[in-house]
C-alpha cells in the first residue's frame, strides 16, 4: 500500500548495558559456539528494568524529540514477544500512562518479532483513515531472561537484547516520509514455534526454558526442512518485492536496507545472499552489538542510523521485518530532512 502525507516525526531507542559474547562465554552462559555462527560481539542485557519500563523510557524521549504533547497523540500501539512483568495485565495502558495520560486507544501489538512493522502498519492507516488524526506513538519493549528464556540457547541462530525503543508517527511533517508498506502471513507455518505439544493450562508447562529448536526439529520432520524453507523465502520476497513497487523503485535504489537483528549465518541465507544486499547498506556494525530485540529491531536501526548521521537527506531505506506465526512486512521510507538530535558528526 502506497501511503500520502504520513511522516516519521522522530525515534528513539533506550538500551541497557552491552555483555560481549566472550564474557557470557567465560562465564559459562552462552556457548563457545553462539559466538562463531552468529558473528554477535554484544548482547544489551537489563539486570532491573522491566520491558515496559524501557519502552517507557523511550518513548518518553520520543515524544520530547517529536515536540508531541497528550493532545496531538490519537493511537498508542506497544508491540512485544514476550513476559512484560505481570500476569493478566495492560502493558499498553501502563505506556500510556507513564507517557502522555490520555484517553486515546492504547493496544498491544502480539505478532511476535514482526511486531513493530504490524504496529508501524496499523498505525499509518489510521492516521490516514481521518484528517483530524495528528499523532502515533508506537512502543516496543521486551526483556529476555531466566528462567523462562534463554537469550543465548532458546534460539540458537540468534541472542536475544533486552531494551526499548519507540516511533512516532505522524500526518505532521517528521524527518522521514513513509511511501510505502506491505504485511504478509502465511499461517500454515504457524507450529514453527508450537510443535505438537497440547494446550496448557499455565505458562512454561511444556519446557522451562523454552526452546525453538525443539518445536522447529517437530514441524521439520513432519512437512520438511524445504518446505519451511521454501515458504519463509517466499513470504519475505512477496512484502519486499510489493513495498518496492509500491513505491516505484528498485532494491538497488534503496540506500539502507534494515534489517532484523538476526545472526550472521541466518542472515546471509535470507537476505545477504537471496537479494544481493551488501551487509555495508545495513546496520549490521551496529546491531551485532546489541542483539535481537524481539518486535524493536527496526525502530532501533532506524533510530540508529538516523541518529548517527549515517541517513541523510535524499536516503531512502527500506524496512524489513518478520516474526513467527509467520508473518512479514516490509516499508519504504525516504529521509527528508536531518533529525535536530542527529549526530554533527556523519559517519556515513
Amino acid at each position: 500500500m502506497r501511503f500520502e502525507d504520513i511522516h516519521v516525526r522522530a525515534t528513539a531507542t533506550w538500551l541497557p548495558p552491552r555483555r560481549s559474547l566472550a564474557d557470557a562465554d567465560a562465564a559459562g552462559d552462552c556457548p563457545p559456539v553462539v559466538a562463531a555462527r552468529t558473528g554477535m560481539e554484544s548482547v544489551t542485557v537489563s539486570d532491573d528494568a522491566a520491558a515496559p519500563e524501557m519502552a517507557v523510557r523511550a518513548a518518553r524521549t520520543a515524544l520530547a524529540r517529536a515536540g508531541s504533547t497528550s493532545a496531538d497523540v490519537d493511537l498508542i500501539l506497544h508491540a512485544d514477544t514476550w513476559f512484560q512483568g505481570h500476569d493478566a495485565w495492560a502493558v499498553a495502558s501502563y505506556v500510556q500512562r507513564e507517557t502522555l495520560a490520555n484517553q486515546c486507544p492504547a493496544v498491544e501489538i502480539r505478532q511476535m518479532s514482526n511486531g513493530g512493522m504490524a504496529a508501524l502498519d496499523l498505525a499509518a492507516s489510521y492516521l490516514a483513515g481521518a484528517p483530524e488524526r495528528r499523532d502515533a506513538l508506537l512502543t516496543t519493549g521486551d526483556r529476555y531472561c531466566m528462567p523462562g528464556f534463554d537469550r543465548w540457547r532458546t534460539d540458537p541462530g540468534t541472542p536475544y537484547a533486552d531494551g526499548g525503543t519507540a516511533l512516532v508517527l505522524s500526518r505532521r511533517e517528521g524527518f522521514a516520509r513513509l511511501t510505502s508498506l506491505v504485511m504478509s502471513a502465511d499461517p500454515e507455518l504457524e507450529p514453527l514455534h508450537r510443535g505438537d505439544d497440547p494446550f496448557a493450562a499455565a505458562p512454561l508447562s511444556h519446557r522451562t526454558p523454552l526452546s525453538f529448536e525443539d518445536t522447529t526439529r517437530v514441524f521439520n520432520r513432519r512437512h520438511g526442512l524445504s518446505f519451511a524453507l521454501r515458504r519463509l523465502a517466499e513470504g519475505q520476497t512477496t512484502v519486499i518485492k510489493h513495498a518496492l513497487s509500491d513505491a516505484g523503485l528498485a532494491l538497488p535504489e534503496i540506500d539502507w536496507v534494515v534489517l532484523p537483528h538476526f545472526g550472521r549465518l541466518r542472515l546471509e541465507s535470507l537476505y545477504y545472499e537471496r537479494f544481493g544486499i551488501d551487509p555495508a547498506r545495513t546496520a549490521w556494525e551496529w546491531s551485532r552489538t546489541v542483539g535481537h530485540l524481539g518486535a524493536g529491531d527496526q525502530f532501533a536501526s532506524l533510530d540508529h542510523l538516523a541518529g548517527s548521521g549515517r541517513a541523510v537527506p535524499g536516503d531512502r531505506c527500506l524496512l524489513v521485518g518478520a516474526g513467527a506465526g509467520y508473518s512479514w512486512g516490509c516499508a519504504v521510507l525516504e529521509i527528508t530532512r536531518r533529525p535536530d538530535w542527529a549526530s554533527p558528526h556523519a559517519a556515513r
